[in-house]
């Protein structure tokens, strides 16, 4: 597991806005934007079993994440690898995710969605104050 410094992971708990980077067949990235939650130092994701995101991460697992704040110049970076898909048939991911930026439920009843567990294996984190900031990065 990635050993990541308390106010980093104290961050990456909140429900900041992201963006999922996946490799497509073509050997282009593909970014995203979507909702993760830090679960004791996995990322999950969640996404329509249709989306072809979810397809390319079958292919190849290796994906990587950055945490937004309200700041855009705040950030934290992370790169690993997908360890795990699930179908979640009872909406219980996307629930979970939901409610972490929304407060409710997802709405949408009538879907397949599938979670995607990564498991985190570098990290970069920057912000002016320099308390996200990787080892050896000084704000300016």
């Amino acid at each position: 597991m990635l050993n990541l410094p308390p106010q980093v992971v104290e961050f990456l708990q909140q429900p900041n806005p992201a963006v999922i980077a996946v490799l497509r067949p073509d050997g282009f990235p593909m970014t995203v934007a979507t909702w993760y939650i830090w679960d004791e130092g996995r990322i999950l994701v969640n996404m329509l079993d249709s989306r072809s995101r979810l397809a390319w991460m079958r292919k190849n697992p290796k994906v990587g994440l950055t945490v937004f704040s309200d700041n855009w110049y705040t950030h934290v970076s992370l790169y690993g690898s997908v360890v795990a898909i699930e179908d979640d048939p009872d909406l219980s991911g996307i629930d979970r995710l939901a409610s972490h930026y929304t407060g409710h439920r997802y709405r949408n009843r009538k879907v397949r969605r599938v979670n995607a567990w990564i498991e985190p294996a570098g990290w970069h984190g920057w912000d002016p104050s320099g308390r996200l900031s990787s080892p050896g990065v000084e704000a300016s």
